[in-house]
């Protein structure tokens, strides 16, 4: 299996959502990995395992943060995205409306 070791930053959203499935309340000690890495330094990171790979996400208060505000951050963009897809709908409608007025008009005209 292949072990990468990644900011939590660089996730994308696939893995974001399943760090908040494994990790649902936050991570605790007893989930912490604390290593030296190439450089001498000390990691401290968390796992993250896909059928593929098993991932160490390095862990701050950061990511502390982005797992219990995870949640909220993807109802906001749910909402944009709907508000941006209900906004080219309802312009597709009046584009809709418009030209079916301008054909009527024609009919009319040609009668």
């Amino acid at each position: 299996m292949l072990r990468k070791l990644i900011d939590y930053k660089k996730l994308d959203h696939e893995l974001a959502a399943l760090l908040i499935e494994t990790y649902p309340d936050g991570y605790g000690d007893d989930d912490i990995i604390s290593f030296q890495n190439a450089n001498g330094e000390y990691v401290e990171a968390v796992e993250l395992q896909t059928s593929e790979t098993l991932y160490l996400v390095k862990i701050s208060k950061s990511l502390a943060n982005f797992i219990s505000t995870f949640d909220d951050t993807i109802e906001r963009e749910l909402e944009a995205s709907s508000s941006r897809v209900l906004e080219e709908v309802e312009s597709s409608d009046m584009d809709y409306d418009s030209n079916t007025e301008t054909e009527s008009e024609e009919e009319t005209e040609l009668d």
